[in-house]
């Protein structure tokens, strides 16, 4: 019978505080005085961010070397290249359902556990958690318009531009309009224009309308350069069994940016993982491996392993982290935390299953 009761409660408690990010849950008689939760395991989250960069050649690029006197950033043809700008490694833990454990405590006890929405322990017989800062992930960025998309590459556009059918002619004149324009900053500047802006205001006002005219008209013999981010998300959950893997957990395509790992089109983008240490059981004085105590709070003693994220022979990113599937499973006495004078208190870490804090609650944790 008890153990169809919490055969049942587990089934139940998981959807119960799917709409809540945290639920205290209670060893109380309806319970049996036995709280039911799940140690992670632990996964690993690659973001990749993607630069996208789209060249297309000015209107007057053939003249630019006659006008400008160099070739060198003349962009000649229509152009579309990706490259890989970032790679942010970060850790989470995942509930699995093979890791449910039932912490048993003594009857007319009161002991409390506080969970998150997939049942991992966060904290027991307090209120305080762990406060685990977020990795800060880049945004996608969207392009920003050319020079030639501007209300500026309409200003410049003059009636005698447009009428002409000679692109040559519409070349002269653009690069007159451009060294005209240049004439004119510089006779401002030097305060030698025939009619000067009333103020400082409308100085700054000139100024900008001329740059912004200038970078118009230089961009019809020069091209423009336009570029926009991707990002993406790849989970990766290490084995428990391995010591070291390499894995390509996305690939960059030069047409389509970041793709799955399964796109041969592209580059891979990958990352090679080994263990470190494996969390080891603790032992008594005697140097025997300690036994789980009955009904105790289970919690993990995780391993650690670094991760290297590598794209074409360059290191993106690279970390150390600890690993609930690397470690070991064991369990605390569940009386201390039900002692009348002095219960103690846990504070568990999400990601790994381990307890980084632990001590008497009548004691405030800091």
């Amino acid at each position: 019978m008890r153990t169809f009761f919490w055969a049942i409660i587990s089934l139940l408690l998981p959807a119960s505080v799917a709409a809540q990010s945290t639920q205290k849950l209670s060893a109380s008689k309806i319970s049996e005085y036995g709280i039911i939760y799940r140690l992670p395991t632990t996964a690993v989250d690659i973001t990749v961010e993607a630069e996208k960069t789209v060249e297309k050649p000015g209107e007057f690029h053939r003249y630019a070397v006659k006008y400008f006197g160099s070739s060198e950033k003349v962009i000649t043809a229509e152009k579309v290249s990706w490259r890989v700008k970032s790679v942010t490694l970060s850790t989470r833990g995942v509930a699995v359902d093979t890791l449910s454990y039932l912490a048993q405590f003594k009857a007319g006890s009161a002991a409390t556990l506080i969970v998150n929405e997939q049942m991992i322990p966060l904290a027991l017989n307090t209120d305080k958690t762990l406060d685990i800062a977020a990795a800060k992930l880049p945004v996608e960025r969207q392009a920003e318009p050319t020079p030639l998309q501007s209300e500026a590459a309409r200003q410049v556009m003059s009636e005698e531009m447009m009428q002409s059918q000679s692109i040559a002619k519409r070349a002269e004149i653009a690069a007159a309009s451009l060294f005209a324009l240049r004439q004119s900053r510089s006779e401002i500047i030097s305060g030698q224009a025939e009619t000067m802006p009333p103020d400082g205001h409308a100085l700054q006002l000139v100024l900008e309308r001329i740059d912004a005219q200038e970078r118009a008209l230089t961009a019809m013999f020069l091209g423009t350069s336009q570029t926009s981010t991707q990002v993406r998300t790849f989970s990766f959950i290490p084995d428990k069994d391995i010591d070291s893997t390499t894995t390509t957990i996305a690939r960059l395509s030069q047409t389509e940016g970041i793709v799955n790992a399964d796109n041969l089109a592209g580059d891979p983008i990958n990352i090679a993982l080994n263990v470190m240490t494996r969390g080891e059981l603790p032992k008594n004085d005697k140097g025997e491996t300690k036994r789980f105590p009955k009904g105790g709070v289970a919690y993990c003693i995780p391993g650690r392993a670094a991760l290297t994220a590598e794209f074409d022979g360059e290191v993106m990113a690279q970390t150390t982290f600890d690993a609930a599937q690397f470690g070991m499973v064991f369990g605390i006495d569940p009386a201390i935390f039900t002692d009348k004078k002095a219960p103690a208190f846990a504070i568990f870490n999400p990601v790994t299953g381990a307890i980084t804090q632990i001590g008497q609650a009548v004691q405030s944790p800091e």
